[in-house]
Parts: structure tokens; C-alpha cells; sequence
């Protein structure tokens, strides 16, 4: 019992240097990669380890969800690719700089599972941490944080809502370049099937029916049935 409790004490530690460091040293205007974005994936993060069993290693998904889009190039940026790579290489300096005292050999692991985490790098996740974060930071494109921020990042894109002829892409190819509801069937309810742990698959498919329903109700409403 001390031992678990020595351990969420330095966990407290560790997140509270982390929100202080990134207060002064990330200035982000995209609200849907904020630091409020950074301690919900670190709360699904947690969930997700515990149902898993609760053996990853807590310091490395921390960290790696803290930092895991302190470099995020924009979804249409021609580089976006290479988005979490940069990350990588950028918190990898940054620890042994700016945190002199983080453990050394933890420092592969964190980065490793932030370059993995990313839908659009295509890296397979090879450690529990990697593949826990990886979940974790999609669970964020599920529910209504996931319906909240398709349409805010559509905003931010200039993207159109919906084609008023074929709202769910029934009879064309979906496109999301062009309507923010083509983002729904092109990856958002992909997004069960890809989980890489069991309690990522059980809670997302619960939060890909929300947005089912959403889908459902306004299709309704665009065609006034």
C-alpha cells in the first residue's frame, strides 16, 4: 500500500512539473491539442492501463502523454507525416535538457511511443505504453470531444459541413478535404477496430455509437424526414 502510494505521490510530482514546464514553453492556438487535450489522454491513458492489467510503466505514459503533440504541424500541413517524428526528437532533447533528473532509461520509451502514436505516421506500436497512448489519444476523436473538435478543426481548415445531396456519402466517395462529416465514415468509426488493447476496443465502440447516433439524427434533420 505505501509502495502504490509512494508512486502516485511521484507521479503527482512529475505531472505538476510537466503542466508547469509546458505553462512557459508551449504556446499552442489549436484548441484541439492543448493542455487540456494532454491530461484527458493521460486520464484515458490510466484507464486503459488499468483495465490492461496496470503493468506499463506509469512515468513513461505520463510523460509521453504530456508531450505527445508538443510538435503538431497542422492536418493539411504537407509534412503532417512526419508530425509525431518531430516530437519525438524534439521531447528526446528536451528531457535530458529540461529535466536532468528524468530516468534515463525511460527516455526511448516515452518517445518511441510518441512517434507511434500517431494515426497518420503509421507506425505499429511496439510496447504496452506505446500502444496504451495510442488508444488513449484516439479515445480524443471519439464521443463528444471527437464530435467537438471534427467541426472545430473543419472550421480552422475552412472545410464544408456536409454535400446537402449525400450527407453520409452514400452514393459518392466520402471526402474530408472538402465535408467535415466525410471525416465520420473515412476514419472516426474506423477507429473501434484499430485499438490496439481490449479495454481500447470496448470503450471506443461504446463512444463510436454516440457518434453514430449523432449521424443518424442529422441526416434526419438535412433530409426532413
Amino acid at each position: 500500500m505505501q509502495a502504490a502510494d509512494s508512486d502516485t505521490a511521484m507521479l503527482a510530482r512529475w505531472e505538476q512539473r510537466f503542466l508547469d514546464y509546458l505553462a512557459t514553453h508551449f504556446d499552442s492556438t489549436d484548441a484541439s491539442h492543448d493542455t487540456g487535450h494532454f491530461s484527458r489522454v493521460w486520464r484515458h491513458a490510466q484507464k486503459i492501463a488499468a483495465g490492461e492489467g496496470g503493468t506499463a510503466d506509469q512515468l513513461i505514459l505520463l510523460t509521453a502523454a504530456y508531450f505527445h503533440d508538443f510538435v503538431s504541424l497542422p492536418k493539411n500541413h504537407p509534412d503532417r507525416a512526419q508530425s509525431s517524428l518531430l516530437c519525438a526528437t524534439r521531447v528526446r532533447t528536451l528531457l535530458q535538457q529540461d529535466f536532468p533528473d528524468f530516468p534515463a532509461a525511460k527516455i526511448e520509451g516515452v518517445c518511441h511511443a510518441i512517434h507511434a502514436h500517431s494515426f497518420s505516421a503509421g507506425v505499429r506500436p511496439r510496447t504496452p505504453e506505446a500502444c496504451i497512448l495510442q488508444d488513449a489519444d484516439r479515445m480524443e476523436a471519439l464521443g463528444a470531444i471527437g464530435l467537438s473538435r471534427v467541426f472545430y478543426i473543419a472550421g480552422q481548415l475552412g472545410t464544408g459541413l456536409f454535400d446537402a445531396a449525400d450527407p453520409l456519402a452514400r452514393h459518392r466517395t466520402p471526402d474530408d478535404r472538402l465535408y467535415a462529416l466525410d471525416h465520420f465514415r473515412i476514419k472516426l468509426l474506423q477507429l473501434p477496430a484499430l485499438m490496439r488493447t481490449a479495454t481500447g476496443r470496448r470503450i471506443a465502440g461504446a463512444e463510436a455509437a454516440y457518434l453514430q447516433s449523432f449521424l443518424d439524427k442529422i441526416n434526419t434533420e438535412i433530409s426532413g424526414s
